[in-house]
């Protein structure tokens, strides 16, 4: 407990300030959220009532027409839309217009209308092949710019006609999503906007089929110019700090349904912490509002002040934790010492016992070895040169597990050394092929001497035995994870013809044992006209 006092001390003292500070951040922080939040529901407040402003004109107009049964003609449309006075007291209304609905064959009578009107011809346009036609037939401002819009059919452009389609449904407002205002109709400046229709309804006949119900003659429709009508309703005074991005719609926002944004930038060092969504319905339409506080934005406390108590607390905690640490610095060191003597022992003793264990069983593979090559061997200089070759394979194989530490070897390094051992050491390109395998100790003495053995066999039966070129060996890993097998394929080919052998000699049989058994796997030969193939196939462990 004396040791870790000066810890304790120190995270205690630290801890405690750590909260005094963190309580005094997110206060801080919560109030300049708070304090944002209200300004930007004051921005929120200042675009939803300059909207319903100007959408109120929209209900205006549509009185107008209804008092009227829709019976107005260009003159009294014109000298109603002047008392208006839209550039004093409706900034980012383009203009108000009315689209007659007819069906596709009948533009004719609508054409004949509009040259009484008008005293000169305005075809409608585009060609389309909706049902409907909805051309504009009244719009004021009225001014040379937008005389190319009389005679242009609405229903032909997809955006639009999904809102003038919902105001065939019913009597409500109805938005359109994002469009450049005088594209379609080939103005000389285009406008980011938007539409709002109504549909404009006659009384029918007593005699017509359905007379209960009003028809639909037409449309009303408002075009708004969105940058004019939100930079008006953000510019009231007094200014607020924050930039305002408005999205059609309420899904993703980018830059391909960006209503507004405001001129002045957001602040850096706010980031995103601060922003505020709101979505709001305009005339049936969602939008996306984002607000971010500009530079002008003042947080209602300091940050300082918790960065401040901050570094008093770990000050303080820092000088508790270093008079608890020099009291305890002679303790400490002789615990070391002792920790550190007892470590080194435990890791001789293990040291110690990992060694008898891998000399016993170096020694009793030797010794089977031994025994089982002597039980073959026909005279003493045959079982010298054959036990001497397979021990050269296994100190091969215990020489690559000590450079590593005991820890991995090499596939591709296990087959070089022991086919160098059989062949020489200079190897043609192209023998060996296949990526990084890491194998442990077990798999690496294993496959060794199992190498070893192919090897010798092919420079005693085949064509290996005349050019080593004749010999290919390649490998890949199968499986992920604990399924990982190792998948290896040993192919001589020559002029041989290659047979299996009447009696299974000792060689094959330690290939066998140390494939099947010790390893765990698989093994295939296949005996053809021009050689052998050999597939090897074994587990591999994490």
């Amino acid at each position: 407990m004396k040791k870790l006092f000066p810890i304790i001390a120190f995270i205690a003292v630290a801890l405690i300030s750590m909260v005094m500070a963190g309580f005094a951040y997110f206060a801080t922080q919560e109030a300049a959220r708070i304090k944002f939040e209200a300004t930007a529901d004051d921005a929120l407040n200042r675009i939803e009532s300059r909207i319903d402003l100007h959408l109120s004109l929209l209900r205006s107009t549509q009185a107008l027409f209804d008092a009227r049964n829709g019976d107005i003609s260009r003159n009294e449309f014109k000298a109603f839309f002047n008392a208006l006075d839209v550039d004093k007291n409706f900034a980012g209304l383009r203009g108000i217009g009315f689209l007659r609905l007819a069906k596709t064959g009948d533009e004719a009578t609508v054409e004949r209308d509009m040259l009484h009107d008008y005293g000169v011809s305005h075809p409608i346009y585009p060609d389309t092949t909706q049902p409907w036609r909805t051309p504009i037939v009244l719009f004021e401002p009225l001014d040379p710019s937008n005389q190319a819009a009389i005679g242009y059919d609405m229903f032909s452009e997809p955006m639009r006609r999904v809102a003038i389609e919902k105001a065939m449904s019913d009597d409500q407002q109805h938005a359109s999503g994002l469009v450049q205002l005088g594209q379609d109709t080939g103005a000389s400046q285009t406008f980011t906007g938007f539409f709002v229709f109504v549909r404009l309804n006659v009384e029918t006949a007593p005699d017509v089929i359905n007379a209960s119900r009003s028809s639909t003659s037409g449309f009303l429709y408002a075009a708004f110019r969105a940058r004019d009508l939100f930079q008006t309703a953000l510019s009231r005074s007094p200014l607020l700090p924050v930039n305002t991005e408005i999205y059609d719609g309420d899904g993703a926002v980018s830059g391909d349904n960006l209503l507004f944004r405001s001129e002045t930038p957001p602040a850096s060092t706010f980031g995103d912490r601060l922003l505020v969504t709101r979505k709001i319905i305009v005339a049936g339409r969602p939008w996306t509002v984002l607000f971010r506080p500009t530079s002008a934005f003042s947080q209602p406390s300091s940050r300082a002040i918790p960065v401040m108590l901050g570094l008093f607390g770990l000050l303080l905690a820092g000088a508790i934790a270093l008079v608890a640490r020099y009291q305890e610095r002679a303790y400490e060191a002789a615990s070391r010492l002792h920790e550190t003597t007892e470590k080194s022992l435990i890791e001789k003793d293990l040291m110690l016992q990992e060694m008898k264990h891998r000399i016993k069983n170096s020694i009793t593979r030797v010794l089977a070895i031994a025994r089982q090559t002597a039980s073959r061997a026909t005279d003493v200089n045959e079982f010298s040169a054959s036990f001497s070759a397979r021990l050269q394979a296994m100190a091969a194989s215990q020489d690559m597990l000590t450079r590593s530490r005991w820890q991995k070897a090499d596939l591709g390094d296990l087959l070089r050394i022991e086919l160098g051992q059989v062949f020489g050491k200079e190897l043609p390109e192209g023998l060996l092929s296949g990526p990084q395998v890491l194998l442990d100790e077990t798999t690496t003495q294993a496959l060794g001497l199992t190498f070893h053995e192919l090897a010798t066999n092919a420079l005693k039966y085949g064509e290996a035995g005349n050019s080593v070129g004749a010999l290919k060996v390649d490998w890949s890993l199968e499986g992920r994870g604990r399924d990982r097998t190792l998948a290896l394929n040993w192919r001589e080919n020559g002029q041989k013809k290659l047979e299996a052998p009447a009696e299974t000699g000792f060689g094959t049989k330690l290939i066998d044992l140390n494939v099947t058994r010790e390893l765990r796997g698989t093994i295939k030969r296949d005996y053809q006209a021009n050689g052998l193939n050999v597939e090897i196939k074994i587990p591999l462990a994490n």
